[in-house]
């Protein structure tokens, strides 16, 4: 049985494109040719004027074939959800939240908690009791009848920890150029020299002898050092100090304190 061969088909059709072949009798298209008569969308029929079989069974079954079409989905409903509660608290030692406060953390600054016995609750505490000491002395030095210019020094350091507590709680930087009218260099240098300044010998250790009054001072300086070391412990963080702004604040209210004794004893309150 004879091949007609792609190449014959080209000549045969070179110089038209008819709707159908006919393949003669005792002849079969080669592979080659079938496509390029399928590509040329021409009809392909045998010696008898039937079409190809194949073709034919699968024009028939384009035929037979039902149309399919996808089965419309319905959306599904939407439930109303509530929002998801956000937490209100973070811990500032490990950054865990919290929706509800707990009963034994309090609050850093902001929404930010501790423990109730963290260091930094433990200065605070330090610098409230140091305060109502303030007050308290003031009171009593009042009463003894002491020079009101003694107790406005006194109320001149008291305002400097009550700022620096709100400086703390809110999270602010803090700064006073001046406490008792002086300036940071003038405190440091007035401190470490009273001689110069006051006639007086540098740190004159209390004594009962030298009166009711002044052992009350003496009792306000060593709390503001006090204070001042538990600043040192809170805000110290590895290497570094979180707050130096209120620990030199401190050191500059220990001086402080160390000049109105020396101007106590110089009496240059009675003036």
């Amino acid at each position: 049985m004879k091949v007609i061969t792609e190449a014959i088909l080209r000549s045969e059709l070179r110089a038209s494109t008819p709707e159908a072949y006919t393949v003669p009798e005792g002849k079969i298209l080669s592979p080659a040719a079938r496509e390029y008569l399928q590509q040329c969308k021409i009809r392909i029929e045998d010696g008898k004027g039937k079409k190809n079989p194949v073709k034919k069974a699968e024009e028939e079954q384009t035929a037979e074939k039902p149309e399919i079409q996808a089965t419309k989905v319905l959306p599904m409903p939407e439930v109303q959800v509530e929002k998801e509660a956000k937490p209100k608290f973070v811990d500032y030692d490990t950054g865990a939240y919290y929706y509800e406060k707990p009963e034994h953390m309090t609050h850093l600054y902001g929404n930010t908690l501790v423990p109730k016995d963290h260091k930094r609750i433990f200065f605070r505490g330090k610098l409230d009791s140091l305060e109502t000491l303030f007050v308290l002395n003031q009171t009593l030095l009042l009463e003894m009848g002491e020079s009101q210019k003694l107790i406005d020094d006194l109320q001149d350091v008291l305002v400097s920890l009550r700022e620096m507590m709100r400086c703390d709680v809110m999270n602010e930087p803090f700064r006073r150029e001046f406490i008792i009218g002086l300036s940071h260099a003038e405190l440091r240098e007035h401190s470490h020299n009273p001689m110069k300044f006051y006639k007086i010998k540098q740190m004159v250790l209390p004594d009962y002898t030298l009166g009711k009054a002044y052992a009350l001072l003496n009792q306000l300086r060593a709390a503001v050092r006090e204070v001042e070391v538990a600043a040192a412990t809170a805000f110290h963080e590895g290497r570094t100090y979180a707050r130096e702004d209120i620990i030199e604040e401190l050191n500059r209210m220990s001086s402080a304190m160390h000049i109105i004794m020396c101007k106590y004893l110089a009496e240059a309150y009675k003036e």
